[in-house]
């Protein structure tokens, strides 16, 4: 955990980064812009052990301060996942990002695939590839629109569609891709991963 100044006074900002699988996940925040019927925000306060509930959102200071007390060449790679998404605070990704490939620490963002549609006026996988990032995992989560809309519950509409060009344009981007999905038994997972396959994805069932 880290401690900022708010309001004068110490207080306990939250959980910045956890470990697992051999990696380090960083939670930059817990907004998200969908409202996933099987999120785990709705019935846990994190994983692993660790409490995601952010008092409030770290800074992009809070955040290099504390990756540099880490010795990071013991981590597979650093995620950007946590209790939110990330790419909401796409400016603090971005530079986090560029630090870790300055110092040689292979990146991914496990993201929902909205960022186009947050930021319309920005070319988001390109700035991703420029910062360096190394991989992307992205939340397909159904077979159709329609079924999309039933369990994501997304802020914006086309975000099924947003969802999967971000896909393709990071595959075209030279991002190594993936698409995932939670094993519910109500989703094709059949048909999940052939429009993976088809876009050029890799596929993979959490």
């Amino acid at each position: 955990m880290t401690e900022d100044k708010f309001d004068g006074e110490l207080v306990d900002v939250g959980t910045l980064c956890y470990e697992g699988h051999d990696n380090l996940y960083l939670n930059i925040t817990n907004r998200c812009s969908a409202s996933c019927v099987f999120c785990i925000r709705d019935v846990s306060d994190g994983v692993y052990g660790y409490d995601l509930r952010l008092k409030k959102e770290p800074s992009l200071e809070d955040m290099l301060e504390k990756l540099s007390t880490l010795d990071l060449e013991k981590y597979r790679e650093v995620v950007f996942t946590g209790f939110g998404e990330a790419t909401l605070r796409f400016d603090v990704l971005l530079k986090i990002t560029h630090w870790l490939k300055e110092r040689g620490v292979r990146t991914r963002l496990d993201t929902n695939g909205h960022a186009q549609l947050l930021y319309p006026e920005r070319d988001v996988v390109a700035e991703l590839k420029e910062a360096g990032l190394d991989e992307v995992s992205v939340s397909l989560n159904a077979e159709s629109e329609e079924k999309y809309n039933e369990i994501c519950r997304p802020a914006f509409e086309g975000s099924y569609d947003a969802m999967l060009d971000f896909t393709r344009n990071a595959i075209e981007a030279g991002i190594q891709t993936r698409m995932t999905v939670v094993g519910f038994n109500d989703i094709d997972i059949k048909k999940c991963e052939e429009i993976a396959r088809k876009i050029g994805a890799d596929f993979h069932v959490r």
